[in-house]
């Protein structure tokens, strides 16, 4: 038998081969055997670690909740600008393009949500993460007189998740009309008009 660290990384490496089978062939068509390949192992041994496949999608839906929320959380506490932190949080909370793997994995559970009463408090736990991080941002502005608001904190906050949501699903659905670059730029539009602030480039991209 595996020792306890042995297995913990086990589960690990599957849930990230799960999480490129998902993107490959959809949570509906998800199969052990799909895990297994991408896994490099045989389906028995998924099923030794997961005898359950819905216990593996729930820690994959987990991982991608963990994975989006803290790359953006890490991300702008580097930050000292208000407006630069909330243009980086625009920036990360829309793809990077169609083969965005953790936004697409996100999406592929957003539907399931309906099904799965543990799948939607994943999904409503993000939502209140990511608000949450607007809302300090914002706050952090307001206190420092660099943004002026048009809305309360927590509405501004929502919208922004909102948009988010729907620009990311044309941009993973591969809308030809709706681009990674055009996404961003819906975003960040709406940000300067509800702060009556200029957010410059994110971080780490051209001004």
């Amino acid at each position: 038998m595996a020792r306890p660290k042995d297995q913990a990384a086990r589960r690990r490496d599957l849930v990230d081969a799960a999480r490129r089978a998902i993107v490959e062939v959809g949570l509906s068509g998800l199969r052990v055997r799909d895990v297994a390949r991408h896994a490099g192992i045989s389906a028995g041994l998924v099923t030794y670690y997961f005898p359950d496949l819905s216990e593996l999608t729930l820690d994959v839906h987990a991982d991608a909740v963990q994975r989006f929320y803290l790359g953006r959380r890490q991300a702008v506490s580097v930050i000292d600008d208000p407006r630069a932190q909330l243009a980086e949080l625009a920036r990360r909370g829309v793809p990077d393009g169609p083969d965005d793997l953790t936004c697409r994995v996100l999406y592929e559970f957003h539907l399931h949500a309906t099904r799965s009463g543990a799948h939607a408090a994943l999904m409503t736990a993000l939502w209140e993460q990511e608000i949450s991080l607007y809302e300090l941002v914002l706050q952090r502005g307001v206190e420092r007189r660099v943004f002026a608001l048009r809305a309360p904190v927590r509405e501004v906050a929502e919208t922004a998740v909102a948009l988010e949501d729907a620009v990311g699903l044309h941009v993973v659905a591969r809308n030809g009309a709706m681009t990674a670059p055009a996404a961003l730029r819906l975003l960040t539009g709406l940000l300067e008009r509800e702060t009556s602030a200029h957010l410059g480039a994110p971080v780490g991209e051209p001004a």
